[in-house]
């Protein structure tokens, strides 16, 4: 709300001044103001939107509605982009002389002091509240407060030299406004699509569950964002096969509670069982993590389980997504792990590379 206000003052202000000295700069500087208070009123449609309750229709919830608000802002900026590269672009090719008064330029300073401060404090508010829409707004208005600046240097260029470059200067911003508004716009999409998981979290969370003495490993980590500050995923941890059916339960629903205490994730817990403390069992994983490492395209083996009734061994693979010929990696590692132990049958499943 503060935003439009501040907007709409800078507007009436800008549009003013660009008529008066008949600097057509000035005027789109003042229209970037008028999307600037477009773009709050999206973030706030966008924001309301986004922390309506789940329901039946919808039962993640409606938080993403929080990054098509970062994309409407995002396509907001590159009209404004586009605009003010035509505009300006004709201007370069048809210079005129604008007539600035020193109280036009004070105020062309005064809007790009209040634009970038207000900018960096939206900035700071979208990083505190994990919100893209409040972050890109920001960065829109930092944006702006550059715009205005390049304005005031052409109008002092143009005051002390009788030269008017105010069509060269306000394509090269154009370029750059241009540009902040495809970033944002990446990144929005990248949350509407779907990205992976921060290394930095995912290191941190797999740490944490691998601290209980009863987790042997965590594996297979997924997680979903459905608003700025709602995360739901899974992952499985492996634990030794004797334990009971009831110390697996107390065992889950412990992790599931501390990980939601700790970091606010509502995390699915799966089971690996592991018989490794078998020697013989132990040296065939040996022996199978050796082979892989042969095998550049794999990144990770986990879930490694020897079934002695059925002499049936089974494991995951990671492999880069870049592999071209997954299948055949995975059946030559069969293949050769089946002449090293002949007594036994190996399957193992592809998995993806969704976590580090």
């Amino acid at each position: 709300m503060i935003g439009i206000l501040v907007n709409a003052v800078l507007v009436a202000f800008k549009l003013t001044v660009g008529v008066l000295s008949h600097s057509i700069a000035v005027i789109l500087d003042g229209v970037n103001n008028l999307t600037d208070a477009l773009s709050s009123v999206v973030t706030i449609i966008g924001t309301k939107l986004a922390g309506r309750a789940p329901d039946k229709k919808h039962p993640y919830g409606y938080g993403k509605i929080e990054s098509i608000s970062s994309v409407t802002v995002a396509v907001l900026i590159l009209l404004t982009g586009s605009a003010a590269f035509r505009e300006s672009f004709d201007k370069m090719l048809h210079p005129a002389a604008a007539e600035y008064s020193p109280v036009s330029l004070v105020i062309l300073a005064a809007a790009a002091a209040v634009k970038f401060f207000f900018g960096r404090c939206l900035k700071a508010a979208g990083k505190t509240y994990h919100s893209e829409s409040l972050a890109a707004s920001g960065t829109d208005s930092v944006m702006d407060a550059f715009l205005s600046l390049s304005t005031l240097a052409a109008a002092g260029v143009s005051m002390a030299f009788s030269v008017s470059v105010e069509g060269v200067l306000g394509v090269v911003i154009s370029v750059f406004i241009f540009k902040a508004g495809i970033e944002i716009l990446m990144e929005g999409l990248g949350s509407v699509i779907g990205t992976r998981v921060d290394s930095g979290l995912s290191a941190e969370l797999k740490c944490f569950l691998c601290k209980n003495p009863a987790v042997l490993g965590a594996y297979d980590l997924s997680l979903h964002q459905y608003g700025p500050q709602r995360l739901i995923g899974s992952v499985h941890i492996e634990v030794a096969d004797d334990m009971t059916a009831r110390e697996i339960h107390g065992l889950s629903r412990q992790i599931m509670e501390n990980v939601y205490r700790e970091f606010g994730i509502v995390l699915t817990v799966g089971i690996y069982a592991s018989n490794t403390a078998d020697e013989t069992f132990a040296g065939m994983k040996k022996a199978l993590s050796d082979l892989i490492r042969e095998y550049p395209e794999v990144l990770q083996m986990h879930g490694f389980y020897v079934d002695p009734e059925k002499m049936l061994v089974s494991f995951d693979l990671i492999l880069d997504f870049k592999a071209q010929n997954k299948e055949e990696i995975q059946q030559d590692i069969l293949r050769r792990m089946k002449e090293r132990f002949p007594a036994y049958a190996f399957t193992a499943v592809l998995d993806s590379d969704v976590s580090d």
